[in-house]
């Protein structure tokens, strides 16, 4: 055999373990890839997400494509991970069909599904932190205490875990019984 044969034999052969490595399930993580669009550059940039691992957790690690499909009602993207400038951390973003362009995870737009979680001893202070700067309307049955911000998210207090969710469909007010169906499906994955 050749030399470039042999060569391309050994990358396939490595590219077959890898993939087969792939293939096996885990019950602690799982990866996706979305493609977000950059408003700054127009180009799209890619943003892994892993499912909930104590190493690994972000804000995609406990929402999925389909719950986030159901609280807007409408398809909606992968997640894509931006910056959480009221809640610290990161904002996991779901996209409707309608969602204007260029997108930004870092921003509230229409036509979008937006998480976010904190974890930890910060969670009390940003929940705090918002909730006095807004007017708050009492929530009960979610979490150890929760508010709807009176315009467009629901913030929960579970522990020592800070749940906000925001949807907010094309053409038509965020409405906290869509966003009750978010976090119902949430906070039970917040242990």
């Amino acid at each position: 055999m050749q030399l470039g044969c042999r060569f391309r034999l050994v990358t396939g052969v490595v590219a077959v373990a890898l993939t087969a490595a792939g293939c096996g399930s885990s019950p602690t993580s799982s990866t996706t890839t979305s493609t977000a669009l950059s408003s700054t550059t127009g180009a799209h940039a890619a943003t892994t997400t892993t499912a909930a691992t104590s190493a690994n957790f972000n804000s995609c690690s406990v929402v999925t494509q389909a719950e986030a499909a159901s609280a807007i009602g409408t398809s909606v993207s992968s997640g894509v991970l931006g910056n959480a400038t009221v809640e610290g951390g990161l904002a996991c973003v779901f996209y409707g069909p309608s969602a204007p362009t260029p997108t930004t995870p870092n921003v509230s737009q229409a036509d979008t599904v937006r998480v976010v979680v904190v974890k930890g001893t910060d969670a009390m202070s940003w929940y705090n932190d918002y909730k006095a700067k807004v007017s708050p309307q009492a929530v009960s049955g979610y979490g150890d205490q929760a508010y709807y911000d009176g315009y467009a998210s629901l913030s929960v207090l579970k522990g020592d875990w800070y749940l906000r969710v925001a949807v907010a469909p094309a053409g038509a007010p965020p409405s906290l019984t869509d966003e009750k169906q978010l976090a119902s499906a949430i906070l039970p994955k917040l242990q």
